[in-house]
């Protein structure tokens, strides 16, 4: 009988240390919502991709099948709920998110973990008329019911949805860091800098963000919305003017009132104006009413959805990655460490200069483990 062990070179964050479980590396697995996103996870882990089948059959029902063996294994699903292309809406992203997990229980993976960068419907929260759904509540249940062990998140529009995951843990991820690097780079003086929240709701990020940049203050536009994604009045509380502001939320969807917070901002006497969203879902006719905004200069998004293809759409959109971000999460629970310290001390993750000494090490547990 020949037995095959992967080596894979690993350092722990504080010093070198065993897996609590395994020498094997964590699993990544992913669907049709985000494969790039995937994909640059798993190269920042120091693996690749698992190898899987996610595709439909003639009448439209998904067929998934894992073509690796995964038991015993810790498993990560990295699946946004989000649209990618006309085929591939935010309703199917969710099934084939329940059916990889489905599928990964049946397989017996040791420990499940979704990664779920952008949760869609997490904006029907709450019950805000008669007669609706709180489709956060029920797509956070239909997750937990199908046995995942553990959640992972980006900037949740509303904290209070970690409570929808009934006895499952969930991080929800800060992206501030990501963005403050980048606010370093692109403005030499932060005391020029102003965080705008663009709502009430939106304070506690901007205030996040503002810290890490060490931007001069932070205002707040208060806004009357008479539906989703319309808004007949803005109110701007703080003092804009001279200075450049960055308009911190957690989504730009069609765009209406991103653009609309800019002329006010503008109108306030500020010299430019960036938004930085973590979630860029961009639906029509959001490149086009980002680009005729004349007071809106710069649009950053992450990678939570994949964007990349707006890109020749919307001169303005700059987009930046959460694998990283991500990657040190899925390391972090891999290994036992906390996370609470994310992206604030530096990962050791996989390098390749270590991948000798760790195969040699790997070897030496096999012979004690598998004696001849």
């Amino acid at each position: 009988v020949t037995v095959s062990v992967l080596y894979w070179p690993c350092r722990s964050f504080v010093s070198d240390v065993k897996f609590a479980h395994t020498t094997m590396p964590p699993r990544v697995v992913t669907g049709n919502s985000n494969p790039e996103l995937a994909s640059a996870v798993a190269q920042a882990l120091g693996t690749t991709v698992t190898s899987a089948r996610v595709g439909q059959f003639a009448n439209g029902e998904i067929d998934i099948k894992i073509h690796e063996n995964i038991r015993g294994e810790d498993v990560f699903v990295v699946q946004s709920t989000c649209s990618n292309g006309p085929d591939m809406g935010v309703n199917r992203s969710v099934m084939e998110l329940l059916l990889i997990i489905h599928t990964l229980k049946l397989a017996s993976a040791r420990r499940i973990t979704a990664v779920i960068p952008h949760y869609g419907y997490a904006r029907q929260d709450r019950k805000t008329q008669s007669r609706v759904p709180i489709s956060a509540s029920a797509v956070a249940k239909m997750i937990t019911e199908l046995g995942v062990d553990a959640v992972v998140t980006v900037d949740l529009h509303c904290g209070q949805i970690q409570g929808f995951f009934h006895g499952c843990p969930v991080t929800d991820l800060n992206p501030a860091v990501e963005f403050a690097k980048y606010a370093r780079e692109k403005h030499a003086d932060p005391k020029r800098v102003v965080v705008v929240a663009p709502d009430a709701g939106a304070v506690g990020r901007a205030q996040a963000l503002a810290d890490r940049i060490g931007a001069s203050h932070i205002v707040t536009i208060l806004k009357r919305r008479v539906e989703a994604g319309k808004v007949e009045n803005m109110q701007l509380v703080g003092d804009v003017s001279g200075f450049i502001c960055v308009i911190a939320d957690d989504m730009i969807d069609t765009g209406g009132t991103l653009c609309k917070a800019a002329d006010v901002l503008a109108s306030y006497g500020a010299v430019e104006v960036h938004a930085y969203a973590t979630h860029g879902i961009l639906t029509d006719p959001a490149c086009e009413r980002i680009t005729k905004c004349e007071a809106l200069k710069e649009v950053v998004v992450t990678d939570s959805l994949p964007v990349q293809r707006l890109l020749p759409k919307c001169s303005k959109l700059r987009v930046i990655s959460m694998a990283q971000l991500l990657a040190e999460a899925i390391l972090r629970i891999h290994t036992g460490e906390s996370m609470e310290h994310v992206r604030q001390q530096k990962p050791h993750l996989p390098e390749s200069g270590d991948v000798e000494e760790l195969q040699t090490q790997a070897r030496a547990e096999e012979a004690d483990a598998f004696p001849q």
